[in-house]
């Protein structure tokens, strides 16, 4: 919607009503270019192109894992479908329209990975997927520096602030399957705090990441998800990484993650859950700088993907490479 037609790293484009086009991707780029919902700044409309775009390297569809031994990107064919026409004067439909799509591919038996966008994009995002795999069976597995659990904002239920409460109130997930990663800061306040507690949410803040480390919180954070769920969508805010490391971003907040903490995170992740969904969001490029928000969340998708390649490898029993232990409390 929001720039040149191109596609991410040069995948190959697909049409979502030509289901030839996709016939054999394992994995499906959509872009969802809305900001309608920020309560600060705006510009992640333009996030998606951002993140499809930006590298130093060929705009090939080749990108092989020095890691994992994989070339995501042609080991899952991945394509790519374009944006979805997401108004943002009319929320409502925005959403609609992308749930549907996400949907349309989740039924499918396909990943959908949805460039974002401001966090807003998680309800549907999230209840599309769970209109194919149940009501109530996706785990939910979220990077950020907030809840996203506001009752409204500005009177709206609609915001990037609320939509992992709608989530929970309507069903599509468990609010007991619902493990946040990286909260901090001075939201939400104590009465917002106290339903997430009734719902039976987990949030690790970065006190407790610290105190901790990260692989013992996604060890805890993994048996939870994936006890009594069929599949887990990852939902990835990059203000959960220091705004050192992710300007560009509508509501920084310091004291993140570091980028390398946040990369093996979402590597480990896609290696060892059964994802079924994955969106990256909250990419602002008005705010960036030498564009190191856009390149970091181009190399989170890669190494989502990345990780979701090594785990089918190993699944058909082929050999592969195993990375380096422990990867992430170094």
């Amino acid at each position: 919607m929001f720039g040149p037609d191109v596609t991410f790293l040069g995948v190959p484009r697909a049409d979502l009503e030509s289901s030839d086009t996709w016939a054999n991707a394992a994995a499906v780029i959509v872009g969802a270019p809305f900001d309608g919902g920020t309560s600060h700044r705006s510009g992640c409309r333009f996030g998606p192109g951002a993140i499809r775009t930006t590298d130093y390297l060929p705009h090939d569809g080749s990108r092989p894992s020095l890691a994992l031994g994989v070339d995501p990107l042609t080991d899952l064919g991945v394509v790519d479908i374009g944006d979805v026409e997401m108004p943002t004067g009319d929320t409502e439909t925005a959403l609609r329209r992308l749930e549907e799509t996400v949907e349309v591919i989740a039924r499918r038996g396909v990943i959908p990975v949805i460039l974002g966008g401001d966090h807003t994009i998680a309800l549907p995002d999230v209840t599309g997927i769970a209109r194919h795999v149940g009501w109530g069976r996706v785990a939910v597995l979220h990077f950020d520096a907030h809840a996203d659990t506001g009752d409204t904002q500005f009177g709206s239920l609609h915001g990037h602030g609320t939509p992992m409460r709608r989530l929970i109130e309507s069903g599509a997930c468990r609010g007991d399957r619902f493990l946040q990663i990286g909260l901090r800061g001075y939201w939400p306040e104590p009465a917002t705090l106290a339903w997430m507690a009734q719902q039976g949410m987990r949030s690790f803040e970065m006190t407790e990441i610290t105190s901790r480390g990260l692989d013992a919180v996604l060890d805890e954070a993994f048996e939870i998800a994936t006890r009594d769920c069929d599949a887990v969508f990852l939902s990835v805010d990059v203000d959960v990484v220091d705004p050192g490391h992710a300007p560009g971003t509508g509501t920084p907040e310091p004291g993140g993650l570091t980028s390398r903490q946040l990369l093996d995170a979402v590597r480990r992740c896609a290696m060892e859950l059964p994802l079924g969904g994955i969106d990256v969001v909250e990419v602002s490029p008005p705010y960036d700088h030498a564009e190191i928000t856009a390149y970091l969340a181009n190399r989170v998708v890669l190494e989502a993907l990345g990780g979701i390649a090594w785990r089918r490898r190993r699944e058909r029993g082929e050999a592969v490479r195993q990375p380096p232990q422990p990867l992430l409390d170094r």
